[in-house]
C-alpha cells in the first residue's frame, strides 16, 4: 500500500542537499518557498487554524480524499515521484559519456549511453510534460489546450513556483548553458523518436501522454515545451539568471568543489529530489485547502 499523504509530509526532510539547493533558490522567487514538513504544520501554516479539533477535523478530510481513487492526489504524487526516481540512472548515464569522451579506453561508454546534452534535454522536457499532466489532474481539466499551460505557470506560487524555478536552474541553465531553450528545441527537433521510446521516464508516463504513437508523443512534449518558452525567457531575463549567478549562490548552501556544470548537474540530479519533494508540499496544500473549505462549508 502506498504511503498515505501525513506519511509523506511528515518524513519530508528539513535538511540536506535538496533543501539547501531550493533554499540556495530563493534569490529566483524571493520569499515564495517554506519548507513546510509535518501534515499538521502544514495545517496550521496553510489554514491559520491552530484549534486541536479543526486542525483534526482538515486532516482527517484530507486523508479521506487522498485515499480515494477517483480523486487526483495520490495520482499527481506519483507522477511528481516518476521524474525524480530516473534521475539517478540519467546522471550516471551523462557521467559515463563524459568519462567516454576523456579516458580512451572507457571510449566504448560514449556508444552505450545517449549524449549528455540528449539526456539532459530529455530529462527538462519530460518533466514539464510531467508538470502540465499533474496540473490538468489537479484541476480536473483536459491536456488538449497546451497553450495555456504558460499563462497557467505565471499563476503558480508557493512551491509550485519554486520547482519550476528549480527545474529551470537545475535542469535547465546549469546543464545546457545559457541557450538552454533554444538547445532543448533544437534537439527535440532532431531526435529520433526511438530514442525518446529507450528514455525510461518516458516510459513511466507514456500512456498519460497523448498520442497514437511515439512520434505523435513527441511532438506532444516539443508543444509543450514550446508553450513555456515565454514564462522560462521572463524568469531568466527578469533574475539575471546565468549558471554562473545560479552556482555562486549554491555554493553558499552546498559545497560544490567541481565547477564544471556538466558534472555538477550529474551531481544534483543524483543527490536531489526536488520534484518529488515540492510536489508533495504542492499536493498536501491542495488537500488542506479542500478540506478546510469543505469543512467551513458544513459539507463534513
Amino acid at each position: 500500500m502506498s504511503k498515505s499523504i501525513v506519511e509523506l509530509v511528515d518524513n519530508l526532510p528539513s535538511g540536506g542537499v535538496t533543501v539547501m539547493m531550493l533554499k540556495s533558490l530563493d534569490f529566483v522567487v524571493p520569499g515564495e518557498w517554506n519548507n513546510l514538513t509535518g501534515f499538521d504544520n502544514t495545517i496550521q501554516a496553510v489554514t491559520g487554524e491552530t484549534k486541536r479539533k479543526v486542525v483534526d477535523k482538515i486532516r482527517d478530510r484530507a486523508i479521506a480524499l487522498y485515499e480515494n481513487p477517483n480523486e487526483p492526489y495520490q495520482a499527481a504524487v506519483g507522477l511528481y515521484q516518476i521524474v525524480d526516481r530516473a534521475d539517478t540512472a540519467l546522471a550516471a548515464s551523462a557521467v559515463a559519456n563524459k568519462i567516454g569522451q576523456k579516458i580512451g579506453f572507457l571510449s566504448f561508454l560514449g556508444n552505450l549511453t545517449p549524449k549528455a546534452d540528449v539526456t539532459q534535454t530529455l530529462d527538462l522536457c519530460i518533466k514539464v510534460v510531467v508538470e502540465l499532466i499533474a496540473l490538468c489532474k489537479l484541476n480536473n481539466i483536459s491536456l488538449d489546450n497546451i497553450g495555456s499551460f504558460g499563462a497557467a505557470l505565471s499563476d503558480y506560487k508557493h512551491e509550485s513556483i519554486m520547482r519550476m524555478a528549480a527545474l529551470v536552474c537545475v535542469d535547465g541553465l546549469i546543464p545546457l548553458g545559457p541557450d538552454f531553450i533554444k538547445k532543448a528545441q533544437s534537439t527535440l527537433a532532431g531526435l529520433n523518436p526511438g530514442t525518446l521510446q529507450q528514455n525510461s521516464t518516458f516510459q513511466s508516463i507514456s500512456n498519460l501522454i497523448p498520442g497514437g504513437s511515439v512520434g505523435d508523443k513527441l511532438g506532444f512534449i516539443t508543444a509543450t515545451f514550446g508553450s513555456t518558452q515565454g514564462w522560462m525567457n521572463n524568469l531568466v531575463r527578469s533574475r539575471g539568471l546565468t549558471p554562473e549567478s545560479i552556482l555562486r549562490s549554491m555554493n553558499q548552501y552546498i559545497d560544490i568543489a567541481d565547477n564544471k556544470l556538466d558534472y555538477v548537474a550529474a551531481f544534483l540530479d543524483m543527490t536531489t529530489n526536488y520534484y518529488e519533494h515540492t510536489g508533495i508540499q504542492t499536493v498536501a496544500r491542495r488537500l488542506v485547502d479542500r478540506a478546510y473549505a469543505e469543512i467551513g462549508s458544513g459539507r463534513y
